[in-house]
């Protein structure tokens, strides 16, 4: 048995940056109830890993953490006591039980709903107490149907508190605006185990601005699973489109981006906004998932080369040097070969700065898994096409790139060891390409202007000015 003062705990975090507001949550949550938190997952008396469910890949990554976490066990700096690891996030809300049988190295698996007493379920754990873990269900049955009628405080929504630690002092964050889905797409099994699509109110989202400000945050990066559909349970689709502004006001903060925007869903009045208002970032992450229109309809998306091309056309009429990047998935079931080439040349129109690659691959519990065999593709046929599209796209986006040379930029600063790096407003944080800048002396969380002369891949290169 341990005391009180002795349980410290360590927050391990896969996967999106949904998952990175989650793990600041229930890091505050813990400190509130008597943990103290350590970065080390080996000086802690337990390591909680908030898991990834996305993809087979990102299951995987999941579980070879906790096995990672499991083997530390007993060689904490803390007298030889043995460690508990707690599964929580995604994939164990997504398997509960069945996780728990096939990882017994993970002392507990934790879902969603433990999320509101994770203190006191985390002491009784490191105190040897069993945990059963839950049977998952359908969670987008645990709210109404109709969005005006759905009432947060209902279900256990992660990242919608107000307790929560931050576990890293970068100069920018992320700041959830909205949990789950409504979309039916048939390769995703998100809405699932996330939920039903609930917006944070605007005065939730704007007092977490002003405080993640008070911490030294100089970009605020607004996540959700489909920002296009923040404010439709509140009564105003319209919503997102008056609250940006508000948060670029908000004091010490120098930039707002906008992540997961709904192709079909993403209106004229957002993409002015997003492109116009002073303070966000001309930024838009475009989740277009591929350009055929059959291959769309089988994936129950919308969408057509030509509506693509003029929404593009739409968002560079505004800023013509926005950012704009995307994911596309190939192989999907039923694909032709015509169905290929209407994606790639879509994708040579387009000219994104960042474009996604995945080879479809069957999910649990989704429509696609289920689809007639004869209409999938095998793994070979799948690689094939994957390597093609990822070789053609990482062309496209280094001309992209190099079409920036020229340009002005404005660069948050991230790191300043060996050189001055960071990100300019149209590179999204982790996976759009950085920005090194040359003759600069600022430090981590200063805006420079630079001037672009020269790129590797999709990554700048610029001179301060």
């Amino acid at each position: 048995m341990t005391t009180d003062t002795q349980l410290s705990v360590a927050m391990v975090t896969l996967g999106c940056t949904r998952n990175e507001v989650d793990s600041e949550e229930l890091a505050g949550r813990l400190t509130a109830g008597g943990f103290r938190l350590v970065s080390d997952p080996s000086e802690a008396d337990t390591v909680v890993v908030n898991t990834c469910g996305f993809v087979e890949q990102a299951k995987k990554d999941s579980v070879d953490t906790l096995l990672e976490a499991a083997d530390l066990k007993g060689t904490a700096g803390n007298g030889g006591r043995a460690q508990a690891v707690v599964a929580v996030g995604c994939m164990a809300e997504r398997y509960g039980k069945e996780l728990a049988e096939s990882l017994p190295e993970a002392d507990a698996v934790l879902g969603f709903d433990d999320y509101p007493d994770i203190a006191a379920k985390l002491r009784a754990i490191v105190n040897g107490e069993a945990h059963h873990p839950h049977t998952p269900q359908d969670r987008r049955l645990l709210l109404p149907i109709s969005p005006v009628e759905r009432d947060a405080t209902a279900v256990s929504t992660p990242g919608f508190d107000d307790l929560r630690t931050r576990l890293d002092d970068g100069p920018w964050a992320p700041l959830k605006l909205a949990s789950g889905c409504d979309r039916r797409c048939t390769f995703c099994a998100i809405p699932t185990f996330r939920g039903s699509f609930v917006s944070r109110r605007p005065s939730d989202v704007l007092h977490e601005a002003q405080w993640l400000a008070g911490q030294g945050v100089k970009e605020l990066f607004l996540v959700s699973e489909n920002s296009t559909s923040y404010g439709k349970d509140l009564g105003d689709l319209r919503l997102l489109e008056t609250l940006l502004p508000e948060l670029a006001a908000v004091d010490g903060i120098e930039r707002v981006r906008v992540s997961y925007l709904q192709p079909a869903e993403t209106r004229p009045g957002l993409v002015e906004a997003i492109a116009t208002t002073p303070g966000v970032a001309p930024y838009f992450d475009l989740s277009f998932q591929h350009a055929s229109n059959a291959v769309l309809r089988r994936m129950k998306r919308f969408g057509d080369p030509d509506s693509f091309l003029g929404l593009l056309e739409k968002v560079r009429s505004y800023a013509p040097e926005a950012g704009v990047r995307s994911n596309v998935i190939v192989g999907f079931p039923g694909e032709t070969e015509e169905d290929l080439e209407i994606l790639c040349d879509f994708l040579v129109a387009a000219r994104l700065d960042v474009t996604g690659v995945f080879g479809y691959s069957d999910e649990d519990g989704t429509e696609a898994a289920g689809f007639p065999e004869e209409l999938k593709l095998d793994e070979d046929e799948v690689r094939a096409r994957h390597e093609h599209v990822q070789s053609l796209v990482e062309e496209l986006n280094a001309q992209r790139a190099e079409e920036r040379i020229g340009e002005y930029v404005d660069v948050l600063v991230e790191t300043t060891q060996d050189e001055t790096t960071g990100r300019a407003a149209h590179q999204g944080p982790e996976v759009d390409g950085t920005t090194t800048l040359l003759g600069s002396t600022a430090g981590v969380g200063d805006i420079v202007r630079a001037e672009v002369v020269a790129t590797d891949g999709v990554d700048l290169i610029a001179k301060a000015l």
